[in-house]
């Protein structure tokens, strides 16, 4: 792709974090299956964004970004979940969900800026996402 790499990017960097605190947050979550998939959908997003910009087109890149960006609705949806079984407390909760759909905007705005921007400008991503 021509990045000099995932690191650069912020949205690569806020999703690392967040992967982070849900998982910190929810190892006091018992049920197994549902502490499991929360983990599991939060490191997706920064790990899709890092498998996809190592690839070698933007095409391939968009579809990683798209898999990060379902990931994080994923993430919502079962932070959702814990939070009315009262597995996780409110605060928490609220700040995973207004992080993760930032991120969400974030990837949406990267997929955009791909899929429109001239290929010869597509070497390094714009000053807004780095």
């Amino acid at each position: 792709m021509g990045y000099s790499s995932c690191e650069n990017l912020e949205v690569w960097k806020r999703s690392c974090e967040l992967a982070v605190q849900v998982c910190r947050a929810s190892n006091g979550i018992r049920q197994f299956a549902l502490r499991n998939q929360i983990q599991r959908s939060a490191i997706s997003i920064p790990s899709n964004i890092a498998e996809g910009s190592e690839r070698d087109s933007p095409a391939d890149f968009i579809r990683f970004l798209r898999i990060a960006k379902g990931s994080s609705a994923e993430l919502r949806t079962q932070l959702l979940i814990a939070q009315r079984l009262e597995f996780l407390e409110h605060d928490p909760f609220e700040q995973a969900d207004r992080e993760a759909r930032q991120i969400s905007s974030m990837l949406q705005g990267l997929i955009n800026y791909l899929s429109t921007a001239p290929a010869s400008i597509r070497e390094e991503p714009p000053t807004f996402l780095s």
